[in-house]
Protein backbone atom coordinates (compact mmCIF):
# COMPACT_ATOMS: atom_id res chain seq x y z
CA UNK A 1 0.00 0.00 0.00
CA UNK A 2 2.75 2.53 0.73
CA UNK A 3 5.03 1.81 -2.63
CA UNK A 4 1.26 2.25 -4.27
CA UNK A 5 1.20 5.88 -2.61
CA UNK A 6 4.41 6.27 -3.58
CA UNK A 7 3.97 6.24 -6.82
CA UNK A 8 0.41 7.83 -7.01
CA UNK A 9 2.56 10.86 -5.25
CA UNK A 10 5.32 10.93 -7.89
CA UNK A 11 2.63 10.71 -10.61
CA UNK A 12 0.54 13.61 -8.81
CA UNK A 13 3.50 15.61 -8.68
CA UNK A 14 4.66 15.26 -11.84
CA UNK A 15 1.26 16.30 -13.33
CA UNK A 16 0.99 19.17 -11.08
CA UNK A 17 4.08 20.17 -12.28
CA UNK A 18 3.69 19.76 -15.91
CA UNK A 19 0.34 21.98 -15.98
CA UNK A 20 2.44 24.48 -14.03
CA UNK A 21 5.02 23.96 -16.46
CA UNK A 22 2.48 24.77 -19.23
CA UNK A 23 1.12 27.96 -17.46
CA UNK A 24 3.97 29.58 -16.73
CA UNK A 25 5.68 29.07 -19.99
CA UNK A 26 2.77 31.05 -21.62
CA UNK A 27 2.57 33.33 -19.35
CA UNK A 28 5.98 33.92 -18.22
CA UNK A 29 9.23 34.17 -20.21
CA UNK A 30 11.77 31.66 -20.34
CA UNK A 31 13.19 32.58 -17.52
CA UNK A 32 10.43 31.80 -15.73
CA UNK A 33 10.10 28.41 -17.54
CA UNK A 34 13.30 27.16 -16.30
CA UNK A 35 12.62 28.31 -12.57
CA UNK A 36 9.52 25.88 -12.84
CA UNK A 37 11.43 23.25 -14.38
CA UNK A 38 13.90 23.14 -11.76
CA UNK A 39 11.20 23.42 -8.88
CA UNK A 40 9.84 20.32 -10.50
CA UNK A 41 12.79 18.46 -10.89
CA UNK A 42 13.42 18.98 -7.27
CA UNK A 43 9.81 17.95 -6.47
CA UNK A 44 10.36 15.06 -8.44
CA UNK A 45 13.49 14.20 -6.82
CA UNK A 46 11.79 14.62 -3.31
CA UNK A 47 8.77 12.59 -4.27
CA UNK A 48 11.49 9.38 -5.05
CA UNK A 49 13.40 10.21 -1.84
CA UNK A 50 10.38 9.93 0.24
CA UNK A 51 8.83 7.15 -2.11
CA UNK A 52 12.20 5.04 -1.37
CA UNK A 53 11.71 5.91 2.39
CA UNK A 54 8.22 4.24 2.21
CA UNK A 55 9.15 1.23 0.35
CA UNK A 56 12.06 0.60 2.38
CA UNK A 57 9.70 1.10 5.79
CA UNK A 58 6.98 -1.43 4.18
CA UNK A 59 9.41 -4.09 3.36
CA UNK A 60 10.96 -4.06 6.91
CA UNK A 61 7.29 -4.50 8.32
CA UNK A 62 6.99 -7.23 5.74
CA UNK A 63 10.39 -8.97 7.52
CA UNK A 64 9.19 -8.09 11.13
CA UNK A 65 5.85 -10.04 10.14
CA UNK A 66 7.36 -12.54 8.32
CA UNK A 67 9.99 -13.16 11.47
CA UNK A 68 7.28 -12.83 14.17
CA UNK A 69 4.64 -16.09 12.25
CA UNK A 70 7.89 -17.88 12.24
CA UNK A 71 8.16 -17.47 16.05
CA UNK A 72 4.77 -18.19 16.53
CA UNK A 73 4.63 -21.49 14.46
CA UNK A 74 8.13 -22.64 16.12
CA UNK A 75 6.06 -22.02 19.44
CA UNK A 76 3.06 -23.76 18.89
CA UNK A 77 5.27 -26.73 17.37
CA UNK A 78 6.91 -27.22 20.39
CA UNK A 79 3.94 -27.04 22.66
CA UNK A 80 1.96 -29.26 20.77
CA UNK A 81 5.33 -31.84 20.47
CA UNK A 82 5.41 -31.82 24.32
CA UNK A 83 1.80 -32.41 24.16
CA UNK A 84 2.56 -35.69 22.11
CA UNK A 85 5.18 -36.30 24.09
CA UNK A 86 3.09 -36.57 27.33
CA UNK A 87 0.27 -38.23 26.01
CA UNK A 88 2.70 -41.04 24.51
CA UNK A 89 3.70 -41.09 27.92
CA UNK A 90 0.50 -41.61 29.45
CA UNK A 91 -0.93 -44.07 26.50
CA UNK A 92 2.15 -46.18 27.40
CA UNK A 93 1.59 -46.19 31.39
CA UNK A 94 -1.63 -47.27 30.82
CA UNK A 95 -0.44 -49.80 28.23
CA UNK A 96 1.57 -50.90 30.96
CA UNK A 97 -1.34 -51.26 33.84
CA UNK A 98 -3.42 -53.30 31.19
CA UNK A 99 -1.11 -55.65 30.76
CA UNK A 100 -0.57 -56.35 34.66
CA UNK A 101 -4.28 -56.20 35.40
CA UNK A 102 -4.28 -59.09 32.26
CA UNK A 103 -1.44 -61.22 34.10
CA UNK A 104 -3.75 -60.48 37.22
CA UNK A 105 -6.65 -61.90 35.73
CA UNK A 106 -5.06 -64.68 34.74
CA UNK A 107 -3.55 -65.93 37.73
CA UNK A 108 -6.88 -65.45 39.33
CA UNK A 109 -8.46 -67.49 36.47
CA UNK A 110 -5.83 -70.31 37.13
CA UNK A 111 -6.69 -70.37 41.48
CA UNK A 112 -10.11 -70.78 40.33
CA UNK A 113 -9.50 -73.08 38.29
CA UNK A 114 -7.83 -75.41 40.51
CA UNK A 115 -10.00 -74.33 43.25
CA UNK A 116 -13.16 -75.54 41.56
CA UNK A 117 -11.24 -79.12 40.50
CA UNK A 118 -11.12 -79.36 44.57
CA UNK A 119 -14.33 -78.62 45.06
CA UNK A 120 -15.98 -80.88 42.81
CA UNK A 121 -13.17 -83.68 44.33
CA UNK A 122 -15.13 -82.45 48.16
CA UNK A 123 -17.99 -83.27 46.84
CA UNK A 124 -17.59 -85.99 45.51
CA UNK A 125 -16.10 -87.23 48.58
CA UNK A 126 -19.11 -85.99 50.11
CA UNK A 127 -21.39 -87.84 48.52
CA UNK A 128 -19.10 -91.14 49.23
CA UNK A 129 -19.77 -90.20 52.84
CA UNK A 130 -23.27 -89.25 52.63
CA UNK A 131 -24.50 -92.68 51.19
CA UNK A 132 -21.81 -94.71 53.59
CA UNK A 133 -23.71 -92.85 56.42
CA UNK A 134 -27.56 -93.53 54.88
CA UNK A 135 -26.43 -96.96 54.90
CA UNK A 136 -25.18 -96.96 58.53
CA UNK A 137 -28.08 -94.89 59.46
CA UNK A 138 -30.14 -97.86 58.14
CA UNK A 139 -28.72 -100.28 59.73
CA UNK A 140 -28.71 -98.85 63.12
CA UNK A 141 -32.66 -98.61 62.32
CA UNK A 142 -33.04 -101.92 61.54
CA UNK A 143 -31.20 -103.10 64.77
CA UNK A 144 -32.82 -100.50 66.98
CA UNK A 145 -36.68 -101.70 65.57
CA UNK A 146 -35.38 -105.64 66.00
CA UNK A 147 -34.05 -104.96 69.53
CA UNK A 148 -37.08 -102.69 70.64
CA UNK A 149 -39.51 -104.87 68.78
CA UNK A 150 -41.45 -102.00 67.41
CA UNK A 151 -41.37 -100.13 63.79
CA UNK A 152 -39.86 -96.17 63.18
CA UNK A 153 -43.24 -95.13 62.80
CA UNK A 154 -44.52 -96.82 66.11
CA UNK A 155 -41.17 -95.43 68.07
CA UNK A 156 -42.30 -91.91 66.54
CA UNK A 157 -46.20 -92.29 67.41
CA UNK A 158 -45.90 -93.32 70.86
CA UNK A 159 -42.59 -90.88 71.90
CA UNK A 160 -44.93 -87.70 69.90
CA UNK A 161 -47.95 -89.04 72.35
CA UNK A 162 -45.66 -88.42 75.42
CA UNK A 163 -44.49 -85.44 74.20
CA UNK A 164 -47.72 -84.29 73.55
CA UNK A 165 -48.57 -85.67 77.19
CA UNK A 166 -46.06 -83.65 78.59
CA UNK A 167 -46.60 -80.10 76.54
CA UNK A 168 -50.35 -80.40 77.97
CA UNK A 169 -48.75 -81.04 81.23
CA UNK A 170 -47.20 -78.03 81.36
CA UNK A 171 -49.11 -75.88 79.30
CA UNK A 172 -51.79 -76.26 81.70
CA UNK A 173 -49.62 -75.52 84.57
CA UNK A 174 -48.34 -72.08 82.94
CA UNK A 175 -51.44 -71.43 82.15
CA UNK A 176 -53.10 -71.46 85.39
CA UNK A 177 -49.48 -69.50 86.63
CA UNK A 178 -50.58 -66.82 84.03
CA UNK A 179 -54.09 -66.60 84.82
CA UNK A 180 -52.95 -65.92 88.66
CA UNK A 181 -50.68 -63.53 87.33
CA UNK A 182 -52.48 -61.80 84.86
CA UNK A 183 -55.31 -61.49 88.19
CA UNK A 184 -52.77 -59.80 90.53
CA UNK A 185 -51.48 -57.32 88.20
CA UNK A 186 -54.80 -56.65 85.90
CA UNK A 187 -55.96 -54.11 88.30
CA UNK A 188 -52.37 -52.00 87.84
CA UNK A 189 -51.83 -53.21 84.38
CA UNK A 190 -55.38 -51.57 83.74
CA UNK A 191 -54.76 -48.63 85.10
CA UNK A 192 -51.63 -48.04 83.36
CA UNK A 193 -53.01 -48.15 79.92
CA UNK A 194 -56.38 -46.26 80.76
CA UNK A 195 -53.86 -43.46 82.17
CA UNK A 196 -51.60 -43.59 78.63
CA UNK A 197 -54.78 -43.32 76.47
CA UNK A 198 -56.23 -40.55 78.64
CA UNK A 199 -53.03 -38.81 78.13
CA UNK A 200 -52.48 -39.60 74.59
CA UNK A 201 -55.92 -38.43 73.41
CA UNK A 202 -56.09 -35.27 76.15
CA UNK A 203 -53.98 -33.52 73.73
CA UNK A 204 -56.02 -32.52 70.69
CA UNK A 205 -59.31 -32.91 72.92
CA UNK A 206 -57.95 -30.27 75.24
CA UNK A 207 -56.50 -27.80 72.99
CA UNK A 208 -59.83 -28.29 70.54
CA UNK A 209 -62.54 -27.58 73.50
CA UNK A 210 -60.93 -24.87 76.01
CA UNK A 211 -59.49 -22.31 73.66
CA UNK A 212 -62.01 -19.72 71.52
CA UNK A 213 -60.18 -17.48 68.89
CA UNK A 214 -61.61 -13.78 68.49
CA UNK A 215 -60.47 -12.40 65.32
CA UNK A 216 -59.19 -8.47 65.46
CA UNK A 217 -59.66 -6.16 62.84
CA UNK A 218 -55.42 -5.24 63.16
CA UNK A 219 -52.72 -6.00 65.10
CA UNK A 220 -53.19 -2.94 66.57
CA UNK A 221 -56.18 -3.75 68.47
CA UNK A 222 -53.65 -5.90 70.80
CA UNK A 223 -52.19 -3.17 72.22
CA UNK A 224 -55.30 -1.48 73.50
CA UNK A 225 -56.37 -4.78 75.01
CA UNK A 226 -53.29 -5.13 76.81
CA UNK A 227 -53.86 -1.62 77.95
CA UNK A 228 -51.01 0.43 79.56
CA UNK A 229 -49.08 -1.50 81.81
CA UNK A 230 -51.34 -4.58 81.30
CA UNK A 231 -54.39 -3.48 83.48
CA UNK A 232 -57.23 -3.85 80.44
CA UNK A 233 -56.28 -7.52 80.03
CA UNK A 234 -55.68 -8.02 83.97
CA UNK A 235 -59.15 -6.85 84.34
CA UNK A 236 -61.19 -8.98 81.38
CA UNK A 237 -59.32 -11.84 83.43
CA UNK A 238 -60.23 -10.85 86.82
CA UNK A 239 -63.78 -10.38 85.29
CA UNK A 240 -64.45 -13.37 83.24
CA UNK A 241 -61.56 -15.90 84.63
CA UNK A 242 -60.23 -16.63 81.46
CA UNK A 243 -57.14 -16.45 80.44
CA UNK A 244 -56.30 -13.92 77.48
CA UNK A 245 -53.32 -15.02 75.05
CA UNK A 246 -52.21 -12.58 73.03
CA UNK A 247 -49.20 -13.88 71.11
CA UNK A 248 -47.84 -13.38 66.83
CA UNK A 249 -51.32 -15.22 65.75
CA UNK A 250 -51.97 -12.31 63.15
CA UNK A 251 -55.33 -10.38 63.81
CA UNK A 252 -56.56 -13.10 66.63
CA UNK A 253 -56.52 -13.41 70.23
CA UNK A 254 -56.72 -16.87 72.14
CA UNK A 255 -58.97 -16.95 75.42
CA UNK A 256 -58.18 -20.82 77.30
CA UNK A 257 -60.10 -22.00 80.15
CA UNK A 258 -62.16 -24.80 81.35
CA UNK A 259 -65.41 -23.71 81.89
CA UNK A 260 -67.27 -23.16 78.56
CA UNK A 261 -69.62 -20.71 79.94
CA UNK A 262 -66.99 -18.20 81.55
CA UNK A 263 -65.09 -18.80 77.89
CA UNK A 264 -68.37 -17.31 75.90
CA UNK A 265 -68.56 -14.55 77.82
CA UNK A 266 -65.47 -13.39 77.90
CA UNK A 267 -65.59 -13.90 73.67
CA UNK A 268 -68.73 -12.20 73.56
CA UNK A 269 -67.32 -9.10 75.77
CA UNK A 270 -64.03 -8.79 74.43
CA UNK A 271 -66.50 -8.72 70.79
CA UNK A 272 -68.23 -5.85 72.31
CA UNK A 273 -65.25 -3.85 73.51
CA UNK A 274 -63.49 -4.38 69.99
CA UNK A 275 -66.55 -2.98 67.84
CA UNK A 276 -67.31 -0.71 70.29
CA UNK A 277 -63.57 0.45 70.56
CA UNK A 278 -63.58 2.31 74.07
CA UNK A 279 -61.12 -0.45 76.19
CA UNK A 280 -60.58 0.57 80.11
CA UNK A 281 -61.31 -1.46 83.27
CA UNK A 282 -64.51 0.33 83.90
CA UNK A 283 -66.34 -0.22 80.93
CA UNK A 284 -64.70 -3.79 80.94
CA UNK A 285 -66.52 -4.77 84.20
CA UNK A 286 -69.61 -3.04 82.76
CA UNK A 287 -69.30 -4.70 79.64
CA UNK A 288 -68.75 -8.15 81.31
CA UNK A 289 -71.53 -7.79 83.08
CA UNK A 290 -74.17 -7.35 80.07
CA UNK A 291 -72.03 -10.08 78.68
CA UNK A 292 -73.13 -12.55 81.56
CA UNK A 293 -76.39 -11.52 81.67
CA UNK A 294 -76.97 -12.33 77.53
CA UNK A 295 -75.70 -15.62 78.16
CA UNK A 296 -77.15 -16.73 80.97
CA UNK A 297 -80.61 -15.35 79.17
CA UNK A 298 -79.87 -17.31 75.57
CA UNK A 299 -79.24 -20.82 78.24
CA UNK A 300 -82.62 -20.26 79.92
CA UNK A 301 -83.69 -19.83 76.22
CA UNK A 302 -82.00 -22.79 75.29
CA UNK A 303 -83.82 -24.84 78.21
CA UNK A 304 -87.22 -23.39 77.33
CA UNK A 305 -86.72 -24.50 73.63
CA UNK A 306 -85.49 -27.71 74.60
CA UNK A 307 -89.01 -28.39 76.95
CA UNK A 308 -90.87 -26.88 74.11
CA UNK A 309 -89.26 -28.75 71.12
CA UNK A 310 -90.60 -32.46 72.99
CA UNK A 311 -93.30 -30.95 74.63
CA UNK A 312 -92.55 -31.84 78.06
CA UNK A 313 -93.91 -28.77 80.24
CA UNK A 314 -94.29 -28.12 84.10
CA UNK A 315 -90.11 -28.13 84.34
CA UNK A 316 -88.67 -26.21 87.32
CA UNK A 317 -86.78 -22.91 85.97
CA UNK A 318 -83.37 -24.07 87.33
CA UNK A 319 -84.19 -27.08 85.59
CA UNK A 320 -84.18 -25.67 82.53
CA UNK A 321 -81.25 -23.31 82.96
CA UNK A 322 -78.98 -26.53 83.73
CA UNK A 323 -80.40 -27.85 80.57
CA UNK A 324 -79.27 -24.99 78.56
CA UNK A 325 -76.22 -24.95 80.24
CA UNK A 326 -75.55 -28.02 78.08
CA UNK A 327 -75.13 -26.45 75.30
CA UNK A 328 -72.25 -25.74 76.33
CA UNK A 329 -70.60 -29.13 77.69
CA UNK A 330 -69.04 -31.86 75.48
CA UNK A 331 -69.03 -35.90 76.29
CA UNK A 332 -66.26 -37.82 73.74
CA UNK A 333 -66.89 -34.61 71.17
CA UNK A 334 -70.62 -34.60 71.39
CA UNK A 335 -72.64 -31.83 72.35
CA UNK A 336 -74.19 -32.70 75.81
CA UNK A 337 -77.01 -30.90 74.64
CA UNK A 338 -77.83 -32.54 71.67
CA UNK A 339 -77.29 -35.21 72.42
CA UNK A 340 -80.14 -35.04 75.50
CA UNK A 341 -82.51 -33.74 72.91
CA UNK A 342 -81.32 -37.22 70.67
CA UNK A 343 -82.05 -39.33 73.49
CA UNK A 344 -85.65 -37.67 74.42
CA UNK A 345 -86.91 -38.26 71.21
CA UNK A 346 -85.51 -41.87 70.82
CA UNK A 347 -87.09 -42.70 74.30
CA UNK A 348 -90.19 -41.19 73.29
CA UNK A 349 -90.10 -43.60 69.80
CA UNK A 350 -89.63 -46.64 71.91
CA UNK A 351 -92.09 -45.90 74.44
CA UNK A 352 -94.88 -44.99 71.64
CA UNK A 353 -93.89 -48.66 70.22
CA UNK A 354 -94.17 -50.30 73.34
CA UNK A 355 -97.36 -48.90 74.75
CA UNK A 356 -95.28 -46.88 77.84
CA UNK A 357 -96.14 -43.04 78.83
CA UNK A 358 -94.07 -41.23 75.72
CA UNK A 359 -94.21 -37.67 77.60
CA UNK A 360 -92.47 -39.14 80.98
CA UNK A 361 -89.89 -41.10 78.57
CA UNK A 362 -89.08 -37.99 76.70
CA UNK A 363 -88.85 -36.26 80.08
CA UNK A 364 -86.54 -38.61 81.71
CA UNK A 365 -84.67 -38.50 78.29
CA UNK A 366 -83.94 -35.41 78.08
CA UNK A 367 -82.75 -34.63 82.14
CA UNK A 368 -80.77 -38.39 81.89
CA UNK A 369 -77.35 -36.19 82.02
CA UNK A 370 -78.40 -33.40 83.95
CA UNK A 371 -75.46 -33.73 86.31
CA UNK A 372 -72.96 -32.74 83.30
CA UNK A 373 -74.37 -29.28 83.85
CA UNK A 374 -72.58 -29.16 87.14
CA UNK A 375 -69.11 -27.87 87.81
CA UNK A 376 -66.19 -30.01 89.15
CA UNK A 377 -67.15 -29.07 92.66
CA UNK A 378 -69.73 -31.13 93.25
CA UNK A 379 -68.60 -35.04 93.85
CA UNK A 380 -70.49 -37.74 92.61
CA UNK A 381 -71.16 -39.39 89.15
CA UNK A 382 -72.85 -37.16 87.01
CA UNK A 383 -76.33 -39.84 87.13
CA UNK A 384 -76.08 -39.49 90.95
CA UNK A 385 -76.24 -35.64 91.02
CA UNK A 386 -78.99 -35.53 87.84
CA UNK A 387 -80.92 -37.83 90.36
CA UNK A 388 -80.58 -35.62 93.20
CA UNK A 389 -81.05 -32.18 91.06
CA UNK A 390 -84.49 -33.44 89.62
CA UNK A 391 -85.43 -35.09 93.04
CA UNK A 392 -84.34 -31.65 94.53
CA UNK A 393 -86.70 -29.54 92.17
CA UNK A 394 -89.96 -31.63 92.02
CA UNK A 395 -88.95 -34.34 89.62
CA UNK A 396 -91.57 -37.65 90.14
CA UNK A 397 -89.72 -40.41 91.37
CA UNK A 398 -89.65 -42.89 88.28
CA UNK A 399 -88.21 -39.58 86.40
CA UNK A 400 -85.08 -39.32 89.46
CA UNK A 401 -84.85 -43.33 89.37
CA UNK A 402 -84.35 -43.52 85.42
CA UNK A 403 -81.52 -40.46 85.61
CA UNK A 404 -79.81 -42.66 88.80
CA UNK A 405 -79.72 -45.67 86.72
CA UNK A 406 -78.71 -44.83 83.04
CA UNK A 407 -75.36 -45.74 83.62
CA UNK A 408 -76.03 -48.51 86.38
CA UNK A 409 -75.54 -46.35 89.83
CA UNK A 410 -78.63 -47.98 90.86
CA UNK A 411 -80.20 -51.36 89.46
CA UNK A 412 -83.00 -50.35 86.79
CA UNK A 413 -86.22 -51.66 88.03
CA UNK A 414 -88.37 -50.13 85.49
CA UNK A 415 -88.66 -50.23 81.98
CA UNK A 416 -88.78 -46.48 81.77
CA UNK A 417 -84.86 -46.39 83.47
CA UNK A 418 -84.33 -49.25 80.82
CA UNK A 419 -85.37 -46.83 77.93
CA UNK A 420 -83.09 -44.01 78.96
CA UNK A 421 -79.93 -46.76 79.41
CA UNK A 422 -80.98 -48.24 75.73
CA UNK A 423 -81.51 -44.37 74.02
CA UNK A 424 -78.30 -43.33 75.67
CA UNK A 425 -76.49 -45.93 74.50
CA UNK A 426 -77.97 -45.59 70.91
CA UNK A 427 -77.29 -42.06 70.66
CA UNK A 428 -73.48 -41.96 71.99
CA UNK A 429 -72.93 -45.67 69.60
CA UNK A 430 -74.14 -44.82 66.54
CA UNK A 431 -71.57 -44.01 63.32
CA UNK A 432 -70.20 -39.97 63.63
CA UNK A 433 -72.05 -39.08 66.81
CA UNK A 434 -68.51 -38.91 68.87
CA UNK A 435 -65.13 -38.57 68.19
CA UNK A 436 -64.90 -41.52 65.75
CA UNK A 437 -64.04 -40.37 61.88
CA UNK A 438 -66.22 -41.87 59.26
CA UNK A 439 -62.79 -43.74 57.60
CA UNK A 440 -62.24 -45.26 60.88
CA UNK A 441 -66.22 -46.78 61.32
CA UNK A 442 -65.75 -48.35 57.33
CA UNK A 443 -62.39 -49.54 58.23
CA UNK A 444 -63.65 -51.41 61.02
CA UNK A 445 -66.80 -52.68 59.02
CA UNK A 446 -64.50 -53.69 56.60
CA UNK A 447 -61.96 -55.52 58.80
CA UNK A 448 -65.13 -57.85 60.37
CA UNK A 449 -65.91 -58.69 57.35
CA UNK A 450 -62.64 -59.58 56.15
CA UNK A 451 -61.58 -61.81 59.24
CA UNK A 452 -65.01 -63.65 58.58
CA UNK A 453 -64.56 -64.45 55.07
CA UNK A 454 -60.78 -65.85 55.90
CA UNK A 455 -62.65 -68.93 57.22
CA UNK A 456 -63.05 -72.00 55.37
CA UNK A 457 -66.42 -72.51 54.19
CA UNK A 458 -67.89 -68.94 54.93
CA UNK A 459 -69.70 -67.55 51.38
CA UNK A 460 -70.46 -64.34 52.95
CA UNK A 461 -70.62 -61.81 55.71
CA UNK A 462 -72.31 -58.56 56.76
CA UNK A 463 -71.32 -56.38 59.26
CA UNK A 464 -74.84 -54.82 60.84
CA UNK A 465 -75.58 -53.16 64.01
CA UNK A 466 -72.73 -50.55 63.08
CA UNK A 467 -70.64 -53.03 63.73
CA UNK A 468 -71.71 -54.32 66.74
CA UNK A 469 -73.31 -57.54 65.19
CA UNK A 470 -72.04 -59.73 62.31
CA UNK A 471 -73.83 -62.20 60.43
CA UNK A 472 -71.82 -64.99 58.76
CA UNK A 473 -73.25 -67.41 55.85
CA UNK A 474 -71.79 -70.29 55.58
CA UNK A 475 -71.84 -73.07 52.89
CA UNK A 476 -73.74 -75.89 54.29
CA UNK A 477 -71.97 -78.38 52.37
CA UNK A 478 -68.37 -77.47 54.09
CA UNK A 479 -69.77 -76.83 57.44
CA UNK A 480 -71.67 -78.98 59.83
CA UNK A 481 -73.87 -77.88 62.57
CA UNK A 482 -71.12 -78.91 65.26
CA UNK A 483 -68.32 -76.78 62.98
CA UNK A 484 -70.50 -73.90 62.75
CA UNK A 485 -70.38 -73.81 66.82
CA UNK A 486 -66.75 -73.83 66.56
CA UNK A 487 -66.27 -71.66 63.43
CA UNK A 488 -68.42 -68.94 66.12
CA UNK A 489 -65.56 -68.94 68.46
CA UNK A 490 -62.71 -69.11 66.05
CA UNK A 491 -64.02 -65.78 64.16
CA UNK A 492 -64.45 -64.07 68.27
CA UNK A 493 -61.14 -64.99 69.04
CA UNK A 494 -59.24 -63.75 65.50
CA UNK A 495 -61.52 -60.81 66.15
CA UNK A 496 -60.22 -60.10 69.62
CA UNK A 497 -56.69 -60.65 68.73
CA UNK A 498 -56.82 -58.59 65.69
CA UNK A 499 -59.38 -55.85 66.38
CA UNK A 500 -60.04 -52.96 69.31
CA UNK A 501 -63.29 -51.46 69.43
CA UNK A 502 -66.04 -50.40 71.77
CA UNK A 503 -67.98 -52.94 73.56
CA UNK A 504 -69.08 -56.19 72.21
CA UNK A 505 -69.69 -57.62 68.57
CA UNK A 506 -71.81 -60.42 68.32
CA UNK A 507 -70.87 -63.33 65.99
CA UNK A 508 -74.05 -65.13 64.35
CA UNK A 509 -73.22 -67.84 62.55
CA UNK A 510 -75.87 -69.00 59.91
CA UNK A 511 -75.62 -72.67 58.03
CA UNK A 512 -79.08 -73.57 55.81
CA UNK A 513 -79.92 -76.13 53.78
CA UNK A 514 -82.19 -75.69 51.14
CA UNK A 515 -83.67 -78.80 48.99
CA UNK A 516 -85.10 -78.02 45.81
CA UNK A 517 -87.45 -80.39 43.26
CA UNK A 518 -89.74 -79.18 40.30
CA UNK A 519 -92.71 -80.81 39.84
CA UNK A 520 -92.91 -81.32 35.81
Amino acid sequence: MKLELAVFLILAVAAAGYVVGSILQKRRSSTMYSEAKDLTGKMVEEAKRQAETITKEAALQAKDVVYQAKADFERETKDKRKDLQALEKRLQQKEENLDNKVNLFDKKEADLVRKEQGIVAKEQVIVQKEEQLTALIDQERQKLEKISGMSAEDAKKALMESMESEARHDAAKNIKAIEEEAKETADKKAKEVLALAIQRYAGEYVAERTVSVVALPSDEMKGRIIGREGRNIRALEAATGIDLIIDDTPEAVILSGFNPVRREVAKLSLEKLIADGRIHPGRIEEVVAKAESEVEQSIKEAGEQAAFDLGVHGIHPEILKLIGRLKYRTSYSQNVYQHSLEVAFLCGIMASELGVNVKQAKRAGLLHDLGKAVDHEVEGSHAVIGADLARKYGEAPKIVHAIAAHHEDEKPDSILAVLVQAADALSGARPGARREMLETYVKRLEDLERIAESFTGVSNSFAIQAGREIRVMVSSEQVTDEHAVLLAKDIAKKIEAEMTYPGQIKINVIRETRATEYAR
